[in-house]
């Protein structure tokens, strides 16, 4: 019979204590609910008196936001605990690191980050995080790299990807991103005030077409250990540091799904900034800090992926002159159509963004939403032609500029 019980504050304590070498034995030790509570409980415990403190993080067996009948394998805190130790393991200063954990439990112990701040509450405040894009890129580079075929012994990837089979979570993720946004889903979540907005969604053949080749390659390109949800909440910040968390979405996927994920996450926030914007030199600076953030986190990414190819790429084949850079040309367009589809599933789909939902302006917040559609489909639909990241800033310019015209 499984031990699997959801923790309460007091079991996270008794977990807490059992980590090796960590606590005193004789701690007072204190303990809040820091979570959601939606897939998860996470529990912070802390010895004040020695400013010592750690992460517990249980799964649960379902979504909260569906209820009882959206059940979910408790293995993904298994997936997730093995994610970011091998996260850890190439980029430390990264990702937190790893204290302890249980399968059978669904727990997972690891660094505290309390002096971070979430990313997405960040943005919204209008902070700029200029080490981001040099973080990120480095970290979306080095785990894809060192996880693919490319970095890797190609059997023991083939053996590795086996542990990271995640099919539940993936179905989240082939629904809520690939195919609900496109029909009348029962799970489609949006306002009465954008329902014609969504419902062209539905008859727009070209874009479904985009849309489904995204979904194929999601499917089938088994390329690299991705992150999997690497949006703006899962990531804490500083001025100077730079975290990933929440990992529980790990499979083997098409390298260009993560950068897609930061890239339409950092676009959200562009559409919502009239909405925390004061003024509109500050609506001005704000978005560009944004774009030139996007085009950063690509031009990162790419400089430290080539430069891990060409140091300890090993396969001939895959040093064959002209190959690197239509590798590249593919993961830029793949990234673009990710990013396009990440957008419109967090309009009409289920699960918002704070970056927009909490516009208190009923006109921003509606406005927000247009251009956030505007931006994403035009991402989906142009990706596969994309020759460059300077064409996600024009397109997202294009789509604000549509604004003044509707304002």
């Amino acid at each position: 019979m499984s031990s699997y019980h959801p923790f309460s504050t007091e079991d996270a304590v008794a977990y807490a204590r059992s980590i090796p070498g960590f606590f005193r034995e004789d701690a007072a030790l204190a303990c809040e609910e820091i979570g959601d509570g939606n897939l998860n409980l996470v529990f912070r415990i802390a010895d004040p008196q020695r400013s010592k403190s750690l992460i517990v993080k249980q799964a649960l067996p379902y979504a909260k936001v569906v209820g009882e009948s959206w059940p979910l394998s408790l293995d993904r805190a298994r997936i997730e605990r093995e994610a970011l130790e091998i996260q850890h393991r190439l980029c430390p200063d990264l990702v937190p690191a790893i204290y302890g954990g249980d399968n059978e439990l669904a727990v997972t112990v690891m660094e505290d980050l309390s002096g971070h701040t979430i990313m997405r509450k960040g943005l919204i405040d209008g902070q700029r995080y200029d080490h981001f894009a040099e973080h990120i890129g480095r970290f979306i580079a080095t785990t894809l790299f060192y996880t693919s075929d490319l970095g890797m012994n190609q059997q023991n990837k083939k053996l590795q990807a086996a542990r990271f089979v995640n099919p539940d979570l993936c179905k989240i993720t082939e629904d809520l991103i690939f195919e609900d946004p496109y029909r009348n889903a029962d799970n489609n979540d949006f306002s009465e005030d954008i329902r014609h907005e969504a419902e062209k969604l539905w008859h727009d053949t070209e874009l479904h077409l985009e849309a489904a080749l995204l979904r194929e390659k999601f499917l089938t390109h088994g390329e690299a250990l991705l992150h999997g949800d690497l949006h703006t909440g899962s990531i804490f910040v500083t001025s100077e540091s730079t975290k990933v968390i929440d990992p529980e979405f790990a499979y083997y996927g098409p390298i260009g799904f993560d950068l897609g994920a930061v890239i339409g996450n950092l676009l959200l926030n562009y559409a919502a900034q009239p909405g925390w914007s004061n003024s509109p030199a500050v609506l001005q600076e704000r978005r560009e800090w944004l774009l030139t953030t996007i085009s950063s986190v690509w031009n990162h990414f790419e400089h430290h992926f080539r430069k891990l190819w060409d140091a300890e790429g090993g396969d001939f084949m895959f040093r064959t002159p002209g190959y690197q850079d239509l590798f590249m040309k593919k993961v830029l367009q793949d990234a673009i159509g990710f990013a396009g589809c990440k957008v419109i599933r967090r309009i009409v789909g289920l699960s918002h963004v704070a970056d927009i939902e909490t516009i208190v302006n009923d006109a921003h917040r509606q406005q927000a939403k247009v251009t956030a559609l505007e931006i994403g489909k035009q991402l989906v639909k142009k990706g596969r032609s994309a020759a460059s990241i300077g064409e996600v800033a024009r397109w997202a310019s294009t789509a604000a500029a549509k604004e003044e015209i509707n304002a």
